[in-house]
């Protein structure tokens, strides 16, 4: 029988892990210069979190390395079973490097054991209902290949937009300068962003003000939003619920029967976004 792994940057919730049937490895962050390990939800005080961002405290993560790897995989290498990793994208961090070299040391040391990494090319949530259903279609007895043939179609098929929220947060982490900030905050500029094919996090358009990018958030998924009676749609918010259920209200009252999941960001991605930061996930025509 083979094994599954997936990481907590696909930001699963704790409680459905059991769904899961997997090995989780878990990403760390360090704030105020104590590092944590994300485990889903499962001990983190969220509150306490962004509290401490919203303050200026700014978090930052940090790549596996090779030896916690190692710690991680050897065991299951020698059970011998074949393994599957869904992973969130290669594109946005070095750990999948340091993951080769440990995979390097393994491949050698256990010739026969097969080790499959498929790369959701998403992050948050938008890897997380990939891994999601990967898991699932796994655990109803499929080989590793034919899983891997069933997300290869349906990575193609999960779409995402993120609006940031915190344009401070973004200069503090140099993603934007004091000035962009300060003007952008005036007039209450929103950033919109998506995960493009490439895995790669994208621009995709800048809301003034609060009401438009809910509009931004509703043109989207009226434009792409598919197989809603097959697959939920997940609404994550960085401590800014009050924005993330005017969206959930808004999508209902248009498709009443979406089957919506309403998660927090977690602190590894709210490292990177900000608190404010909400996002939509949700089954697509097309990514």
């Amino acid at each position: 029988m083979s094994k599954l792994l997936i990481d907590t940057d696909c930001e699963l919730w704790f409680t459905l892990e059991p769904e899961l049937n997997a090995t989780i490895i878990k990403m760390p962050y360090t704030i105020c210069d104590k590092e944590y390990f994300y485990d889903n939800g499962r001990t983190t005080d969220f509150d306490e979190f962004y509290k401490l961002v919203r303050a200026g405290n700014m978090p930052v993560t940090s790549a596996l390395n090779p030896q916690q790897y190692l710690e991680i995989l050897e065991p299951l290498f020698q059970e011998g079973e074949d393994m599957l990793y869904i992973s969130f994208s290669d594109q946005l961090s070095s750990t999948f490097n340091h993951l080769e070299v440990a995979l390097g040391q393994l491949k050698e040391k256990y010739p026969g054991v097969k080790f499959t990494r498929f790369d959701t090319k998403n992050i948050s949530w938008g890897a997380g209902l990939q891994a999601y259903f990967g898991a699932k279609y796994f655990n109803e007895g499929h080989s590793i290949e034919e899983t891997v043939a069933f997300l290869e179609d349906f990575t193609n098929h999960v779409s995402v937009c993120f609006m940031a929220d915190d344009l401070f947060h973004l200069k503090r982490g140099g993603r934007l300068t004091g000035l962009q900030a300060t003007m952008g905050t005036l007039v209450g500029l929103k950033p919109m962003l998506n995960v493009t094919t490439e895995g790669k996090l994208s621009v995709i358009g800048k809301a003034i003000g609060a009401n438009k990018a809910l509009a931004f958030f509703m043109d989207k998924f009226r434009e792409k939003a598919d197989m809603l009676d097959k697959y939920p749609v997940v609404i994550i918010d960085a401590d800014n619920k009050e924005f993330a259920e005017k969206l959930k209200n808004k999508i209902l009252a248009e498709y009443p029967t979406a089957n919506i999941w309403r998660y927090p960001v977690g602190p590894v991605i709210g490292t990177h976004c900000g608190p404010g930061t909400v996002g939509l996930i949700f089954p697509a025509k097309e990514r």
